[in-house]
């Protein structure tokens, strides 16, 4: 199976939309069901220029998306935030390892990011291995960190160091 990424276009908002309404990925995302489709193409639309977002392709579907927000304060610029969703049918298939390869190549070698950061619910086994895989570590628990599922629940914090060349 060869997975293609590239850049989020305005045209992909109803692919992104339908990503977006699978019950894992509610679940395990910060967003609510019953995604609109305006909210995702304006969405698309309105880009800032410090967002990024990549798409995973499988014979021209869209079925995944990552998203870099590269920080803009000055003592934050070294930083960005990752946030990833695999549509329900293709999760445990090499997308969310191919989007996190993407994205460590752009923020290492095109963004000079020297740290990448995320969140991830502390019950979300397949993502937490997923994110140790490509270099993560746990640095703290968020107790209570989301509503979902009527009760609070608990998130890690977890970040991505890369060391700069030449350092020991």
């Amino acid at each position: 199976m060869k997975i293609d990424i590239r850049h989020a276009e305005p045209g992909d908002y109803e692919a992104l939309r339908e990503i977006h309404s699978q019950p894992k990925v509610v679940r395990g995302t910060m967003m609510l069901p019953f995604p609109s489709v305006e909210s995702w193409k304006k969405r698309l639309a309105e880009k800032p220029t410090s967002l990024y977002c990549l798409v995973a392709c499988v014979d021209d579907e869209l079925v995944g998306t990552l998203s870099l927000k590269h920080e803009t304060h000055p003592r934050r610029r070294h930083a960005g935030y990752v946030g990833m969703s695999v549509h329900d049918l293709w999760q445990g298939r090499g997308i969310g390892s191919a989007l996190m390869e993407a994205v460590i190549e752009l923020a290492d070698n095109w963004l000079s990011l020297s740290r990448l950061e995320l969140n991830v619910y502390t019950d979300n086994d397949a993502a937490i291995h997923l994110y140790e895989k490509h270099g993560f570590e746990i640095e703290g628990t968020l107790r209570d960190y989301a509503f979902r599922d009527g009760g609070f629940v608990d998130s890690y914090a977890m970040a991505r160091i890369r060391t700069p060349s030449g350092a020991d």
